[in-house]
C-alpha cells in the first residue's frame, strides 16, 4: 500500500514520480505499506516503509539525511526496511522490519517541532511501525519523539529507555567476527589475527577495544584523525589512511562506517580473508556476495552481524533486562556459525544462506499466524 498524508489531512494522491519500480530496485519484496508524510508548519518530509509485520510490529530506525529527492528517500527506506526484516528474523525477535527517513540536513532543519510532527506521523500508523535511532538521529531525538507517540525505542534511561545501543552492536560484531574466524581457520582464537577496522565511531571504537583485549593486531582508519589518534595513543593500534584501508593486508576487514564499500571496483583489490563489520548495506549489490565468495573471501552478512543494537532497543518493549539482552547478543556468534554451515551444505554464498534462514523463519511465522486465524 502506498499512501501520502499531510498533517492537515490525506492528499489521496500518489506523489509525483513515485512508482513501484523503486521497490524493484531494492531487489526484495515490496513492503506491506509505504507512507509519505508532509507537515506544512514544520517542513517535515518523511517516508516510512513498513516492510513486514508477519513476526510482529515493524521496528527500524529513523534516518535523517539530505536526500536529493523524495524518490531517493523512498528507495533508501525500502532497501533498509528489508534489511531490518532479515535482521529481526535472524536475531530471533518477534518483530518485523521497517525504516523511516526524514528528508533534509539535520544540522539545518532539526527542531523539536519537526521531530514532534514526525512522532505524530508515527502515532497515526497505530503501532504497525516502531521507530528508533539511526544515522542522523540521536537518543535525544527519540526522547522528543516519545513525547507524542509510544511507538519509539532507543530513548535515554531518564525517559524510560535502555540508553545507547552502540556497545551492544559492538559486542555482536565481535562475536560474529570470532565465529567467522573459527569457521575459516578452525580456531576462534583472535591472538595475532590481523584486523583492519574502517570507521572507529560509536561502534568501531568499542569493537577495537575488544579486539585488542583478545590479542588481535588491529589497524584503524577513519576520516576523523583525532579518533584514530586516541586509539593509537591508548591501545597501540596501527593507523591506516582511509584511502588505503580496503587494500591493507589483513585477516579480517571490518567495515564500520559507510555502506556500499564492497563493489565491483573495490572487491578485486581487497587483501583480506574475511569481511565482518557493522556498516549497513556493505555490498554495492547482492551479486557482490558471490564476487567475494569467488575470491575465497568469507563474508558475514551485515544484517546479521550488526543486530546487537536492534536486540538492545527492542528489549525496551518487554521491560529492559540487561542479562537477557547480553545473552541474545552473544547468540549472534552462534547464528553466524549456523549460517556458514548452511551455506556450505547447500553450496551457496553466505548472503543467500542468511536470506534463506530469515525467510524460513518468516514463512514459519506466516504459517503459524494463518493457522491461528483459520
Amino acid at each position: 500500500m502506498v499512501r501520502a498524508t499531510e498533517e492537515s489531512g490525506a492528499t489521496g494522491e500518489q506523489p509525483t514520480g513515485l512508482a513501484f519500480d523503486r521497490l524493484a530496485e531494492a531487489g526484495h519484496d515490496e513492503p506491506e505499506e509505504l507512507v509519505i508524510f508532509h507537515d506544512h508548519d514544520t517542513g517535515l518530509r518523511a517516508v516510512v516503509s513498513v516492510h513486514s509485520t508477519v513476526l510482529g510490529p515493524a521496528l527500524g530506525g529513523c534516518r535523517f539525511h539530505p536526500y536529493p529527492s523524495i524518490g531517493a528517500a523512498v528507495h533508501d527506506a525500502v532497501r533498509l526496511g528489508w534489511s531490518m526484516t532479515g535482521k529481526a528474523a535472524l536475531a530471533g525477535l518477534d518483530l518485523g522490519g521497517g525504516k523511516a527517513v526524514i528528508v533534509g540536513d539535520p544540522r539545518r532543519i532539526r527542531t523539536e517541532a519537526l521531530l514532534e510532527a514526525f512522532g505524530r506521523s508515527i502515532e497515526r500508523l497505530g503501532g504497525r511501525y516502531i521507530t528508533a535511532e539511526d544515522v542522523g538521529t540521536s537518543e535525544a531525538d527519540m526522547d522528543v519523539i516519545g513525547r507524542v507517540t509510544e511507538w519509539v525505542v532507543g530513548r535515554s534511561a531518564e525517559h524510560g529507555g535502555a540508553g545507547d545501543p552502540s556497545p551492544a552492536t559492538a559486542v555482536g560484531v565481535f562475536e560474529a567476527l570470532r565465529a567467522t574466524v573459527g569457521h575459516t581457520t578452525g580456531s576462534d582464537d583472535l591472538a595475532d589475527m590481523r584486523v583492519t577496522v574502517v570507521g572507529v565511531g560509536k561502534v568501531g571504537r568499542p569493537l577495537v577495544e575488544q579486539l585488542v583485549a583478545a590479542g588481535a593486531l588491529v589497524s584503524v582508519a577513519d576520516v576523523d584523525d583525532s579518533a584514530v589518534a586516541d586509539l593509537v595513543d591508548r591501545l597501540g593500534v596501527q593507523p591506516v589512511a582511509v584511502a588505503d584501508a580496503l587494500t591493507t593486508p589483513s585477516d579480517v576487514l571490518a567495515p564500520c562506517a559507510l555502506g556500499g564499500v564492497l563493489n565491483t571496483s573495490t572487491i578485486p583489490h581487497l587483501r583480506c580473508r574475511m569481511v565482518v563489520g557493522s556498516a549497513n548495506n556493505q555490498l554495492g549489490e547482492d551479486a557482490d556476495a558471490q564476487r567475494l565468495a569467488d575470491l575465497g573471501i568469507v563474508y558475514a552478512p551485515d544484517f546479521l552481524v550488526n543486530a546487537g543494537g536492534l536486540i538492545h532497543v527492542a528489549d525496551e518493549l518487554h521491560g529492559y533486562d540487561e542479562e537477557r539482552v547480553a545473552a541474545r547478543v552473544r547468540g549472534i556468534g552462534t547464528t553466524t556459525t549456523r549460517l556458514f554451515q548452511e551455506a556450505e551444505e547447500y553450496g551457496v554464498n553466505p548472503l543467500v544462506a542468511a536470506e534463506r534462514l530469515a525467510q524460513r523463519r518468516i514463512d514459519e511465522g506466516r504459517a503459524e499466524r494463518t493457522g491461528r486465524s483459520s
